[in-house]
Formats: C-alpha cells, structure tokens, sequence
C-alpha cells in the first residue's frame, strides 16, 4: 500500500479500530496492506492528534478507542449519511437494524459515546419503535443522491420512471425540488416530454443520470405549494367530478385530488387525473355533499364498485 499519505492511513485504521474493538496490530496491519510496524505508527499518529487508543497484551487484546467524553472523528460513508438525513426527515428507519443505513450509521455514534451514556442510548435504540407508516416508501438513496446533486446544482436530469400503473417513459427533466410528504417522497420538475409541471414518486424513478445542461428555476418558487397542486395532474386516468356544495365548503378537500373552481354560487367543479382510480374513489367518498362523476371512465367505474361495496357491508 502507497504510504505517501500517513494521515490518510491513520484515518482508515481509526475506522477498522472502531468497527473491530480489540483488532491487534498484526490483524490491523493485514487489513491495512501495511506491516505490523506501519500499523502501530498509524496508531501512535492518531494519540498524538488526541484521540484515546486503549491498548491491552494477551489473546483478547488488541486496540480500542477509549470511550471518552469528546467524540472520536467519525466516518460515515456517503450512504449512512445520507441515511441519517432521510431518517430525520421521515421518521421511519429501523433505527436497531445494524443492516439497515440508519442503523449502521447509529451504531457507530452510540460506540464513540461513554460507556454510562452509550448503555442508554442503546436501550432506546433496541427497545423503542416508531409506530408503522403503511404509506411511507424509501426511495433508492443512489437516486436521491443524483437528483439533489442535480437540483442543487441547476442541471438537467435523464429520468426513468414507472407508473403505478405499471406504463414506463423516459424523460429529461428540470429537478426543481425535493419534497417529503406524508413519508413519500416526491421530485418536482419541469418535464420537457410532457412539456408541463410534473410531481414524481422518487420510489418509481427507475434511473437518474445527471445531463450538463442547465436550467433557470422558477423565481419565487414555493415547493410544497407547488407539489400540493401539480400531484393530480399528468396521471393516467383524467377525472372531472361536479359537486353540489360551494367552493368555500369544500376547500379541505385534498389538493392531490385536483383543482377546485366554483360553477356557481352552490356548484364546484373539480378536475384533476390519477394513477389508481379506486383510491381516488375512496377520496371523493370523504365528500359529505352529493357529487357526480362527469367525465373519467375508470374513476367512475370505481366510485360505482365503491358503493356496491358499501351497500353490501351495510
């Protein structure tokens, strides 16, 4: 191994340290690609940066990072990290699963802490779970990670996606933003394929590749906003429904069921498209005022079959 850059190598042996407590400078040296000797100057530039290696002789013995109140120079992979800022947003990791990101990223904060804090920390991690989100689903983070990097950058992205209907396309889009919503994650875009403002599910991206062209944002935009609009439009199945009550009574409704305008003073119009009719059914079962479906053959086949379902529970 090229030893140019020692403190690189202390580095890499700090992480096999903390990841094998006990590893000894012969095993350390192995796994470095570097002898006994390197191993143990490695060791010795890492006291003398400050961090407390405990040593110990004997079969059992071996090196470890002496927990001490000051936390140890960790290193996440750019996975973990990433992990860890998705957790924070959605609140869903299995946080005691050292397989899972967030797990593995946990477990070695709780190793760096003193033994009194560690032990409490650990309790919680293996003895508390957060309640089940049915509807939450983790997109790939190699994806996420292309989309921030081309969001925050203002470059254009080559997106596959697949509906959930199952109907796949390809195209280049201006990733505007990301957004969590209610533990889905979601990319809002401009789509030059269907040259209009798109609200894509990251989960169904099926590939991501970063183009050079660039692309001016919208000025003033208002992400959740503008997701909250456009995440009834440009789906497979277009609705219009008519609904017998004011705009100013229905307001609450959903933003992801489509656009409400007023007909008239006691008639509201409201127009959007979908993915999976018998779910969009379900959510204009919520209306607790007459409504028709006038146009949408799908949504109205499964507001029928809602009803019949209905009837018969009752």
């Amino acid at each position: 191994m090229d030893d140019t850059n020692p403190t690189a190598r202390a580095l890499l042996a700090l992480d096999l340290i903390q990841s094998s407590p006990g590893i000894g400078a012969v095993e350390l040296g192995e796994r470095l690609g570097v002898s006994d000797r390197a191993a143990r100057r490695y060791v010795s530039i890492l006291r003398a940066a400050g961090i407390d290696i405990d040593s110990s002789r004997g079969q059992y013995g071996g090196y470890r990072v002496a927990r001490a109140l000051r936390l140890p120079p960790l290193r996440f992979s750019a996975a973990e990290a990433l992990g860890l800022v998705m957790a924070a947003l959605d609140g869903h990791h299995p946080a005691s699963d050292p397989t899972d990101l967030v797990g593995s990223a946990l477990g070695k904060l709780i190793a760096a802490l003193p033994d009194t804090v560690a032990a409490q920390a650990e309790a919680v991690r293996r003895t508390a779970a957060a309640v089940p989100d049915r509807s939450a689903v983790r997109p790939d983070p190699a994806v996420i990670t292309a989309l921030v990097r081309a969001a925050s950058t203002s470059r254009q992205v080559s997106l596959g996606y697949r509906s959930e209907a199952g109907r796949e396309w390809e195209s280049v889009v201006d990733p505007w933003a990301i957004v969590v919503r209610h533990g889905r994650w979601y990319l809002l875009c401009w789509s030059h394929h269907s040259d209009a403002t798109r609200a894509y599910r990251i989960d169904r991206v099926t590939g991501a590749r970063v183009l050079d062209a660039g692309f001016r944002p919208p000025q003033d935009l208002d992400p959740v906003a503008a997701l909250e609009e456009h995440l009834a439009v440009g789906w497979d199945h277009p609705v219009e429904v008519v609904i017998e009550a004011p705009l100013e009574r229905i307001g609450w409704l959903p933003r992801h069921l489509g656009r409400l305008e007023a007909i008239d003073a006691s008639t509201t119009r409201l127009t959007g498209s979908t993915s999976n009719a018998a779910s969009y059914a379900e959510g204009l079962a919520l209306l607790p005022v007459p409504f028709r479906v006038v146009a949408g053959d799908e949504v109205r086949e499964a507001v029928r079959e809602l009803g019949r379902r209905l009837l018969a529970a009752g």
